[in-house]
């Protein structure tokens, strides 16, 4: 999203979101410090997602029922009750004692970066699927959280997606 349609499309989101009544906090400044957990873990994050989480401290829906991870939930300073990878966490619970099952299930999340989760009509997110080229947004719901549908191509389209698709989620 470093080019000028990136950040357009960004800042249209983020007009959309606030008007539709998300909580949108913004980040008094532009600085993205990862911890190195998630950068060593996770290569070739798409750019314009970097650039949301530049510029997003916080986004969550007016129910407070689905909410963007940002920053602070990717370095454990956040104040919530679910840890960004909590339905990997699940996931390996439910794994627990079969060591081929829990690193099938280690293995996928390593390519899958949950950036939204969700807890209205059960457990669902989505994530960023790195094994594609383009850095894919894919939908998990529960019980089987490693069983994905794609919902768009890249970051950008699925904030696209989003602004159109809300009401049907």
């Amino acid at each position: 999203m470093n080019d000028g349609k990136g950040k357009a499309q960004l800042r249209e989101f983020m007009t959309w979101a606030e008007e539709q009544g998300w909580d949108v906090q913004r980040k008094s400044g532009s600085q993205l410090h990862l911890d190195s957990g998630i950068t060593s873990r996770y290569k070739g994050l798409p750019d314009e997602y970097l650039e949301f989480l530049e510029v997003v401290e916080t986004c969550v829906a007016p129910d407070e029922q689905t909410w963007f991870i940002c920053e602070a939930e990717f370095n454990n300073s956040a104040e919530t009750e679910f840890r960004w990878n909590e339905f990997e966490m699940l996931s390996l619970e439910a794994a627990a004692g079969d060591p081929a099952w829990e690193s099938e299930i280690t293995a996928w999340w390593d390519h899958h970066l949950p950036i939204v989760m969700s807890v209205e009509d059960g457990y669902s997110f989505y994530a960023i699927d790195l094994t594609t080229d383009s850095g894919a947004i894919v939908r998990g719901v529960e019980p089987e959280f490693e069983e994905v549908e794609k919902v768009a191509d890249s970051f950008g389209e699925f904030l696209a997606w989003l602004m159109t698709n809300w009401n049907r989620l």
